[in-house]
């Protein structure tokens, strides 16, 4: 009761310095460290730029500065000569307890005019994608919760050391370890969290709830920590070992601290994240099972129930098998490692077994099976669907939500891993129910179609595929029907990106892309001969395509990326260059460049796009917005003193010196290779001939030990040397 009453008196005394007010000041100026100097989410989404990295910035820097300011508040006494009459007049553990209640205040304080300030910043930097409750949770995650865990480690550091140098040593070491060698680890990176990117058009509920479970098991070790140094606060005199047996006395302050550290470490290593599949990238143990002997697998229903508020999925999927052998066998599924299950064979019970192997984001499943001739396995499931532990440093899938979802083959549904398809494959049914809002695309050829309305807002839709396994896209999109290149296009893309993508026109650009695309180079592989359809995904990095379907990064359609000179002279143009990318990038492969090497998808890309916009807006407007601007940045990069003094780029630290190569390498891919593209035009003669050798590496038979378009391939389908297209 007495920390109560003396806790705005040291609140209003700790608001009365100007030091509290100056790191106050500073926390709420932080953000803009964000947009410029600590950049750690590198995806080119608005919210990634002007949300994710000034929240991040403004948790790193604020958390060092209340740091630094709760060692100079603890040990003001001390330095001022008058700790002993304050302990005279107040118990120093009473005092310990108020100091940090007033300096978590003024961390809610700071975090709070943080807010403020950046709100009207925010807006005018995201725009239209900006969404109030994920700035709210951005700030409050990634920058708020910063705070009192650095106020946490620091006063634990003073309570036990009391010495304001050493104090300041340990906490500088444990912040040096989350901003480097923890930096890998979302669990051990207590002050920057692993966030690589966040949604514009959909939401990052899986990414926040992430960052929420590290910070709070965080506060749970610090504030466990805390409660030992607590124990550790001198009194009446007594060096460390002796107020430690007094503070101990009182066996409730231990036993408090030590459960916070059991809970705490529980949490750490009961993380529902990410699994502990093998870390060997080549063990293939799942896909070297035996097959059962006399057993056929004949079809497949799957019903899903994904609930969008907690991020969890239910699923009932029925397997039918025809048994030849008259022998019992054992069926074995690889399942999402965050799904239990439950199974039935012909209507009775079995034991469903997990063995306790995981294996590329997949957990070994085991069923006896009896030796009827026909066999009906139900196999019921349930569960926060786990990601791959090799992807904790990208955090943000699986996301299942009201606006977006993405189930891919385990996390749809069992995966079977050792019964051999019948004559007529893996017929298969799948039922999903989403809210009305959501529309279900499943990737592929397959379409959904509504199957019932229910009266809680949700829809159930159904559609069939003959695939093993199966992938699933569903959200709140706007689907467009172009047709272009002889084919039927369905453009799906995220309803909150609307109005972005008509004022790129992106209809229009789908239309013109294909049309040419396909008369100059020919039809895609991956689409259907009748329908293709484009999704644009989550950002995830990149995009992937197979019958029927190919992906779209949403952070290649981002305001930011529309407005990259370097791919396009308008929104519109850009637009262009990344769809050209499902025949240079996706329908042609291309291998990791040498960092010196101009030769990537890139430049075919930037090359087909002038081409187009040629044919669009005359030669004059391509010449001007294209050639002369590759030019240019040609004839800066060959005076640039780092590409005529390599020796003195290899001195530089290694992160200026990424930097630079970089940026460096975009003008070799973007710039310096379409140039060699445009000459090796004139040198066959045109841009028919051109057209005719691109078509045929387009088509050519690929090595499937190296699928991989290189420079080497279009130097000789040429008839050129590397010699013959060098720049003068």
């Amino acid at each position: 009761m007495k920390a109560i009453r003396l806790f705005p008196l040291e609140l209003g005394r700790l608001l009365r310095s100007r030091l509290a007010w100056l790191v106050i000041l500073l926390v709420v100026a932080s953000p803009a460290a964000g947009l410029a100097l600590y950049t750690p989410a590198d995806a080119d989404t608005m919210r990634s730029m002007y949300l994710a990295n000034p929240a991040l910035a403004g948790g790193v820097i604020g958390g060092i500065l209340f740091g630094l300011l709760t060692v100079f508040e603890l040990d003001r006494a001390a330095r001022s000569r008058v700790d002993m009459l304050l302990d005279a007049a107040v118990s120093p553990h009473t005092m310990a307890l108020v100091r940090l209640m007033a300096l978590f205040a003024a961390a809610a304080l700071a975090v709070a005019f943080a807010l403020l300030a950046w709100l009207p910043v925010s807006l005018r930097l995201i725009g239209i994608v900006f969404d109030g409750t994920e700035y709210g949770l951005a700030y409050l995650l990634f920058m708020g919760l910063a705070l009192p865990l650095a106020i946490l480690a620091a006063a634990s550091a003073y309570q036990i050391t009391r010495r304001t140098d050493l104090s300041l040593v340990l906490f500088a070491a444990f912040a040096a370890l989350s901003l480097t060698v923890w930096a890998d680890d979302w669990q051990l990176c207590w002050l920057n969290p692993c966030v690589w990117a966040m949604s514009d058009d959909f939401t990052n509920f899986r990414l926040f709830r992430s960052v929420a479970y590290m910070r709070l098991t965080w506060l749970g070790i610090l504030t466990g920590v805390w409660g030992i140094s607590y124990l550790c606060i001198r009194c009446y005199g007594k060096g460390l070992p002796g107020s430690l047996r007094r503070g101990a006395r009182r066996a409730y302050r231990p036993a408090i601290a030590l459960l916070l550290l059991v809970c705490a470490g529980t949490a750490y290593a009961a993380q529902p994240f990410y699994d502990h599949s093998n870390p060997d990238l080549n063990a293939a143990q799942l896909y070297e099972l035996d097959y059962a002997q006399g057993v056929a697998f004949l079809d497949r229903t799957i019903q899903l129930t994904p609930d969008t508020r907690s991020g969890t999925v239910a699923g009932r999927a029925v397997y039918r098998f025809q048994n030849t052998s008259g022998q019992g066998w054992t069926a074995c599924f690889g399942v999402n490692p965050g799904y239990d299950l439950t199974a039935s064979v012909n209507g009775a019970a079995v034991s469903a077994v997990r063995t306790g192997y995981e294996e590329s984001n997949m957990a070994l499943w085991e069923i006896a099976v009896p030796g009827n001739a026909q066999v009906e396995l139900v196999l019921e499931y349930e569960g926060f669907p786990k990601d791959w532990n090799l992807s904790s440093t990208v955090q943000g899938d699986p996301e299942i939500s009201g606006k977006y979802l993405c189930l891919e083959n385990q996390n749809l549904a069992p995966y079977l891993l050792n019964v051999l398809p019948g004559e007529e494959g893996y017929p298969t049914t799948v039922e999903i129910t989403l809210p009305d809002s959501m529309l279900a695309i499943p990737f592929g050829d397959s379409e959904a179609e509504v199957v019932a309305e229910h009266e809680d807002g949700t829809r159930t839709w159904r559609y069939t595929h003959n695939r093993a396994g199966g992938i699933l896209y569903a959200g709140d999109y706007v689907r467009e029907d172009i047709e272009a290149g002889g084919i039927n296009v369905e453009f799906y893309y995220g309803r909150k990106h609307q109005a972005v993508m008509e004022a790129a026109g992106a209809a229009d650009a789908v239309k013109t892309v294909v049309d040419y695309c396909t008369e100059h180079y020919g039809t895609l592989s991956f689409g259907t001969g009748e329908t293709l359809k484009l999704i644009q995904s989550r950002v995830a990095g990149g995009g992937y395509a197979a019958d029927g379907a190919s992906l779209l990064d949403e952070a290649d359609f981002t305001t930011a990326n529309l407005g990259d000179t370097g791919k396009g002279a308008a929104p519109g143009e850009t637009f262009i260059h990344e769809l050209v990318h499902q025949w240079w990038g996706l329908g042609n492969m291309f291998d990791t460049p040498a960092e010196d090497s101009p030769w990537s998808a890139e430049g075919l890309t930037v090359y087909t796009t002038y081409r187009i916009v040629k044919e669009l807006y005359g030669e004059a407007y391509a010449r001007e917005h294209y050639v002369d601007q590759w030019q240019q940045a040609v004839d800066d990069y060959y005076l640039n003193f780092y590409v005529r003094n390599p020796e003195y780029l290899e001195r530089l630290p290694e992160e200026e010196r990424l930097n630079i190569s970089n940026s460096l390498s975009g003008v070799r891919q973007y710039s310096e290779m379409p140039l060699k593209i445009l000459k090796a035009e004139q040198l066959v003669g045109g841009e028919a001939a051109m057209d005719q050798i691109l078509r045929g590496l387009f088509n050519r038979e690929i090595d499937p030990a190296y699928p991989f378009l290189t420079y080497q391939d279009f130097l000789e389908a040429c008839h050129l040397t590397e010699e013959d297209l060098e720049l003068g």
